[in-house]
């Protein structure tokens, strides 16, 4: 389903604007194609989920400079000497370009790109940033979902960050995100209407400690969600509030624990709840739980059915950031492309437009990436980047979000076990393929003589 939000053209940074405005009133009318990819993964990472694609195209298709956007920009001292040419320009603007991606749900390691947009330059020029937030904030969160699944080892995981995200728009989009990454759903209402997301509740403390007695409102709650109720147990003290529950005869869904020792209050609230005739009621935790909490609670025996998992899901709190990058790799004149690169120090990237290949080994596998250019076949490998769009318009509706979600399970799954690790995991093997570092050694020759100039045009 496509984003319903407006996108709005000044969503931008100030340069993309300015860059746009020297381009057109420099008449340089050549394509360009960018590539999106991260430098380097976060340190806690030994894979990347990609994910945030259906909003960049949705983005793409619908940007616009509105007259008040224009009129904005004609005030700022800025464009005191820009052509009254180059607003007319924005009041017409489109994207009307090209793009080439990985689906979302794709494993991505760094220096892959996960998308590239070929389009006059101005266009890809003034859409980076957007395309850069969108894709590497879902990209991150997905990839933190993935782990806290993979830890749940099978349990249920439901994000309930938004109260924790950095403004509700992004607590909205990382529900999206984190289911991608395999969390069952989401505590965000709005995310799940936008985005049809399973969701979830339980309820806080405020609503016990609303009535005089927590076994009364325990029976509130319940009586008035008899199928669904999940009872909230630590709000005075977490044994005596199972004593109230059966003593009621009252038979939730799950009880939740928030507090204390999550590990031997589990076991002892399992044990009870089995003496008590209620092994049909399962039992929820939260309370700041990630990945590595997770995985120590299982290892010691956690009596846990589900998890709640929040801030650290909803921010990426040990990750929180993707380096991701926008480079400008080909440039297309009248003679075809003529490359593009950046080669200062520890900011290589490489020049021409690229595709990833995925080659998988006899166990089915996945065994190495071959980063190369877009020309190149290798007929015993797997291209990862499809074209998505043309003339800007989508080639095809966007893929059902469960589906997605499956690909990536799917995906994850083929990933060598030695990779997949929270701890000590091994690099999952990507090379550039030999004509590739040709073309990188041929365009540094070539702009050598200028070597010593503050830019290479």
């Amino acid at each position: 389903m496509a984003d319903p939000l407006c996108h709005p053209a000044l969503l931008t940074d100030l340069y993309e604007l300015t860059m746009a405005a020297a381009y057109f009133d420099n008449d340089f009318r050549a394509k360009g194609s960018f590539e999106l990819f991260m430098r380097s993964l976060p340190a806690e990472r030994s894979y990347l989920i990609a994910a945030g694609l259906e909003q960049a195209l949705d983005y793409l298709e619908n940007v616009r400079f509105q007259a008040s956007d224009i009129d904005y920009l004609r005030s700022q001292k800025v464009f005191g000497n820009v052509s009254g040419q180059f607003f007319d320009y924005l009041r017409d603007f489109q994207f009307k370009g090209e793009v080439w991606a990985m689906p979302e749900g794709t494993p991505v390691f760094s220096e892959e790109p996960l998308l590239r947009v070929t389009a006059p330059i101005i266009e890809a020029q003034v859409v980076e940033t957007y395309l850069l937030s969108i894709i590497t904030f879902q990209t991150m969160i997905a990839s933190k979902a993935a782990r806290v699944v993979g830890a749940a080892q099978g349990r249920d995981v439901i994000e309930f960050g938004t109260r924790r995200a950095h403004g509700p728009e992004a607590g909205t989009l990382a529900a999206r995100a984190a289911y991608i990454g395999g969390c069952k759903g989401t505590s965000n209402v709005e995310a799940g209407r936008r985005f049809s997301i399973p969701v979830f509740g339980t309820l806080a403390h405020s609503f016990i400690m609303a009535y005089e007695d927590e076994e009364e409102a325990f029976r509130r709650f319940e009586d008035i969600f008899p199928d669904n109720a999940t009872l909230l147990i630590d709000t005075y003290d977490t044994l005596a509030a199972i004593d109230k529950i059966v003593e009621a005869g009252l038979r939730p869904k799950m009880v939740r624990l928030d507090s204390g020792n999550l590990i031997e209050l589990s076991r002892e609230v399992r044990r009870r709840l089995d003496e008590e005739g209620l092994p049909e009621t399962q039992i929820f935790a939260t309370s700041d739980l990630d990945e590595h909490v997770i995985t120590e609670m299982l290892a010691h025996g956690a009596q846990v059915d589900a998890f709640g998992v929040g801030t650290s899901l909803a921010t990426s709190k040990d990750a929180p950031t993707l380096s991701g990058v926008y480079k400008l790799v080909d440039v297309f004149g009248g003679q075809g492309p003529s490359y593009r690169a950046k080669l200062s120090g520890g900011k290589v990237s490489y020049p021409g437009c690229k595709q990833v290949f995925r080659r998988t080994g006899p166990d089915g596998k996945y065994k190495e990436d071959v980063v190369c250019r877009c020309a190149d076949r290798y007929e015993d490998a797997t291209p990862l980047l499809g074209c998505v769009m043309s003339e800007g318009r989508r080639l095809n509706s966007a893929p059902a979000l469960p589906e997605v979600q499956r690909r990536a399970r799917e995906e994850i799954a083929r990933l060598p076990d030695s990779c997949r690790r929270l701890h000590n995991a091994v690099a999952y093997p990507v090379r550039f393929s030999r004509k590739l570092q040709q073309l990188l050694e041929e365009f540094r020759n070539r702009v050598s003589p200028a070597a010593g100039k503050p830019s290479v045009r």
